[in-house]
């Protein structure tokens, strides 16, 4: 009896206090949104996390009534018409349009005909276009018959119309991040396919660990430490189609109309994720060498790109 009291008591006497302020613990959504999946991860309390997130995805549909070229309603679809450009969309195209200028149209956001005429849009029916089927498609891709005049978005030359392929994932994050902040959000990390960016970082680490997916679905995947900002990553893995040995992959030159070969993926670090999802694009069709003469300076690369003796990381 004497044993069981002196047992009891012991712990009482001997326990530590629990921590007046324990670290947030994260709290994890995902949602089906622009043709992918997005994750939402806030470290907040419950009762702080589930309507900062609830506002986040709210964002995310905005965006995608925003920007979506498969919506009829969309304010890019009925731009793409002629009808008034709205003031957000504008503000958004202008940068678009401004880091197709910059990359010489590496990027380019008039690059849908040209994808789908070797099939890429419908994923299915691929085909090597012949020279004379690529010309007349080409002219129909360019950003410089853009122009951008007030509420009225107009092209040089018929056929031509804006696709958000390029960054409105990216823009839809910046967006969600920016919704997460307003609510008192300090630590977060959104993600929408191979586009992401962070708030703070996660208590008692000093980054958040990414991997950048294996081009070859091997499961050699890199590690990456991401301080801040937003990360995106292009690659020719997802959709693509192989002929007599060669691999032609989505990732088109808007200024050749052909595949970049070689290069398994291109992952670029910038400060917003409208950047960052540009200019992983841009960097993957330009290379290295011509990435660092045109992007600027803050924005980081990473290639992998495969050769006969195996994969090489730059």
């Amino acid at each position: 009896m004497w044993l069981c009291a002196l047992l009891w008591w012991l712990p009482v006497g001997c326990q530590s206090n629990p921590p007046a302020n324990p670290p947030p613990q994260p709290t994890t959504r995902l949602q089906p949104h622009l043709g992918t999946l997005v994750s939402i991860t806030v470290y907040a309390t419950p009762a702080q996390a589930q309507p900062a997130i609830d506002a986040a995805f709210n964002e995310i549909r905005a965006v995608d009534k925003l920007l979506s070229i498969h919506r009829d309603d969309s304010d890019l679809a009925k731009a793409n018409r002629g009808e008034p450009v709205s003031p957000e969309l504008q503000s958004v195209l202008q940068k678009a349009l401004a880091i197709a200028k910059q990359t010489e149209g590496a990027f380019d956001p008039t690059i849908r005909p040209l994808a789908k005429l070797w099939g890429f849009i419908q994923k299915e029916q691929y085909r090597i276009p012949l020279p004379e089927e690529l010309r007349p498609v080409l002219a129909k891709v360019d950003h410089r018959k853009v122009t951008l005049a007030g509420d009225q978005l107009r092209f040089a030359t018929n056929g031509m119309s804006i696709d958000s392929g390029g960054f409105g994932k990216g823009y839809a994050v910046d967006r969600a991040i920016e919704s997460l902040q307003q609510h008192g959000i300090r630590i977060a990390m959104v993600k929408a396919g191979g586009d992401m960016r962070v708030l703070g970082l996660p208590p008692g680490h000093d980054h958040w660990p990414v991997w950048i997916e294996d081009p070859r679905k091997r499961g050699n995947r890199t590690p990456v430490k991401l301080y801040s900002g937003a990360l995106s990553t292009s690659g020719n893995y997802e959709n693509f189609f192989e002929f007599e040995g060669i691999r032609y992959g989505h990732l088109l030159d808007p200024r050749t109309g052909q595949p970049v070969p070689s290069l398994g993926s291109c992952t670029a670090w910038a400060r917003t994720c409208l950047e960052s999802d540009a200019y992983a694009t841009a960097a993957f069709i330009l290379g290295p060498k011509r990435s660092q003469q045109l992007l600027p300076k803050s924005v980081s690369l990473k290639y992998i790109r495969y050769r006969k003796t195996g994969r090489v990381i730059e």
